[in-house]
């Protein structure tokens, strides 16, 4: 990765969460990391270069992040309950998540909630401006926030702006019912440079401000409002070489040996999400059911493990989802269950890095069917975690992941029987094809790692304060 002197700026990191959980004790502060792709991605990045992490936090405040120079620091915005429920519970999550993953059913619009979400957006640019220094870049995350560049243009004309949209965007016929996309597209728009995960993001980002706004569009230009945005594709990657490393350690093949001890069964299938009703949970269940009806050889033999991690509970939709996957997993087991074979074994907490990595070494198949994803990091991390290129990775063809791996089997989740069907293919794949695929997947990945893409952004950032170069 480049070092600090060729680069001479701080970031200025705004997202909606931070990359700690904070906790004041008698013994002082203390600091729980935050697990997710943004926070493994931009950390490190962070700690190169210094700077500040804005962010939405309790205990509210500046807080210093790092001990290592160059160190950076936490700033923490606290929101009111109503704001709270109007900006995340509300606009970004019964709103924006649902448009953008193209559940329009679930979608719900609401006036004073975009009026909390402005207000919202403000209070972070302005939290941003306070600590940014005239060569700093400012770099903002994802939907929670698409209004910060305009409120930070505004303020500071000549702001450093870079803004990343981690979910997928999606197509300008679904996107022209948000009734404030223009101001909308006009404040991404506001930014020197906007990032994307894969090309069909970008397509479509791209399709929706010549549309809604008239913009020119010259390959990655957009050309809008007297200002020129660059719009760029590059996939988050993961840090190959620590899951590795992990997953040949003496601890982790001595869990694996237990759990296959413990477990039994000749096939292990692995399913990973988190609790929402874009990962496709009740789809695979579907899957799992017809596959046991059609195949009764596979009694006794094959098992599901489903690990679900509890998330937004507080939102109806996904306390009603964690009910329905709740009834079917209860018929799965009672249908096929002998009393000492379990076909699905539900998992619903949340597991370290280094107890997933377990999993991903035990499972001789992982099931990874979102019915729509930003992107999808499990489908990597099983991938870098198969010391010895075995294994199968069945992928919805909607996971924005599916664009960097199509070694894996490619599935419609939609499909009951698509589904099945790379199930039956996947249990009687042969040891050499697995290598094969399992073997140009991990070249990927390791090519287009963590440190590929931050160093992608690097140097972009570094044109913003020296365009010269």
């Amino acid at each position: 990765m480049t070092t600090q002197n060729k680069l001479p700026f701080r970031l200025i990191v705004v997202s909606n969460r931070g990359p700690y959980q904070l906790r004041v004790t008698q013994h002082g502060l203390k600091r729980k990391k935050t697990v997710g792709g943004l926070v493994t991605s931009v950390l490190p990045m962070l700690e190169m270069l210094g700077g500040v992490w804005v962010a939405w936090g309790e205990p509210a405040g500046r807080y210093p992040g790092s001990a290592r120079q160059p160190s950076f620091d936490l700033c923490h915005i606290s929101l009111t309950p109503e704001q709270i429920e109007g900006y995340y519970h509300g606009l970004a999550n019964n709103a924006l998540w649902p448009l953008c993953h193209y559940f329009l059913d679930r979608v719900h619009y609401d006036d004073a909630q975009w009026q909390i979400y402005e207000q919202v957006n403000r209070q972070f640019a302005q939290a941003a401006l306070k600590e940014a220094q005239p060569d700093d870049v400012i770099w903002v995350h994802d939907y929670h926030l698409a209004l910060v560049p305009y409120y930070l243009r505004q303020e500071r004309p000549s702001a450093q702006i870079a803004f990343f949209w981690h979910i997928p965007f999606p197509s300008v016929e679904v996107f022209r019912t948000l009734p404030w996309r223009r101001p909308f597209l006009e404040s991404l728009l506001a930014s020197d440079w906007v990032g994307f995960h894969i090309p069909e993001y970008m397509r479509n980002f791209l399709d929706a401000a010549h549309d809604v706004l008239g913009a020119d569009i010259e390959g990655e230009f957009v050309h809008s409002g007297g200002r020129i945005t660059r719009v760029l594709a590059r996939p988050i990657g993961i840090d190959d070489h620590a899951v590795n490393r992990q997953a040949r350690s003496r601890r982790t093949e001595a869990s694996v040996g237990r759990l296959r001890k413990t477990l039994k069964e000749e096939t292990l299938i692995l399913g990973v999400e988190r609790m929402d009703y874009t990962k496709g949970i009740l789809e695979r269940l579907r899957a799992i059911e017809r596959l046991l009806e059609l195949k009764p050889e596979l009694h006794g033999r094959v098992s599901l493990i489903q690990i679900v991690t509890p998330s937004r509970m507080r939102v109806e939709a996904y306390r009603s989802k964690k009910r329905e996957i709740d009834e079917i997993v209860g018929r799965i087991n009672g249908r096929f269950s002998d009393g000492i074979w379990m076909p699905v074994r539900y998992l619903y907490r949340a597991f370290s890095p280094a107890e997933l990595i377990t999993y991903y070494r035990a499972a001789d198949i992982a099931l990874v069917t979102p019915l729509r994803d930003g992107l999808n990091l499990v489908a990597k991390e099983y991938v870098a975690s198969r010391v010895d290129c075995d294994g199968v990775l069945i992928l919805s063809e909607f996971a924005g992941a599916a664009y960097q791996l199509p070694e894996a089997i490619l599935v419609n989740p939609y499909s009951t029987e698509d589904m099945v069907a790379a199930l039956i293919r996947a249990l009687g794949m042969s040891k050499e094809e697995q290598r094969q695929r399992m073997e140009a997947m991990q070249d990927r990945i390791k090519t287009q790692n963590i440190a590929w893409w931050a160093q992608e952004f690097l140097d972009r950032m570094n044109k913003l304060i020296r365009p010269e170069q």
